[in-house]
C-alpha cells in the first residue's frame, strides 16, 4: 500500500514538473517574440528618420553618419545601444567616442534614433553629458567618465 501511494505521489509530481517546465519553454518563446517584435519596430522607425543617404549607410554597414548641428563635426553611430557614437575625422576614421544613451530599456533601433536626433538638435548639451572614450579602429575602451546630472539621456 506504502508502495502504490509513493509510486501514484511520484507520477504526479513528475507530471507537475513536466507541466512546469512546457510553461517555462512556452514563456522563454513567448519573451523571444516579444523582443524580436520590440527589434524590428525600432529599426524600422530609425529607418523612417534616417535620410536616404544615411538609410542606404546603414543598409550597407549597421552604422550612418551625422552631423553635430552645433560644431558641424561628424558623428558615425554603429548599431547598438552603448560605446556606439564615433566622432570621425574627413577620412572617415574614429576620432574619439562618445557613450550616452536614453533612460529606459531600449532595443538598438530606438537608442540610435535618440542618439541621431539629441546630435542633431542640441550637440553641445548631449556631449556635455556624455561619456567619452579613446576610439581606434575596433578598439572602444572607456577612458573618461563624467558623471554630470543626468538630464532626458544618461551616461553609461
Amino acid at each position: 500500500m506504502l508502495t502504490e501511494r509513493l509510486s501514484t505521489a511520484t507520477r504526479c509530481l513528475w507530471r507537475s514538473v513536466s507541466e512546469g517546465a512546457r510553461n517555462i519553454l512556452t514563456l522563454r518563446e513567448r519573451y523571444r517574440a516579444i523582443m524580436d517584435a520590440r527589434k524590428t519596430r525600432g529599426i524600422t522607425l530609425l529607418r523612417e528618420w534616417l535620410s536616404p543617404m544615411q538609410r542606404a549607410q546603414f543598409d550597407a554597414s549597421k552604422s550612418f553618419d551625422v552631423v553635430g548641428c552645433d560644431s558641424g563635426r561628424r558623428y558615425r553611430i554603429h548599431y547598438g545601444r552603448v560605446t556606439n557614437v564615433h566622432e570621425i575625422d574627413d577620412a572617415g576614421q574614429p576620432v574619439t567616442g562618445w557613450c550616452f544613451v536614453p533612460s529606459g530599456h531600449l532595443v538598438a533601433g530606438d537608442v540610435m534614433l535618440a542618439q541621431k536626433i539629441a546630435l542633431e538638435t542640441n550637440e553641445r548639451a548631449t556631449l556635455a553629458l556624455a561619456n567619452r572614450f579613446t576610439s581606434s579602429a575596433g578598439t572602444r575602451l572607456v577612458h573618461q567618465h563624467s558623471l554630470d546630472a543626468r538630464a532626458p539621456l544618461e551616461t553609461m
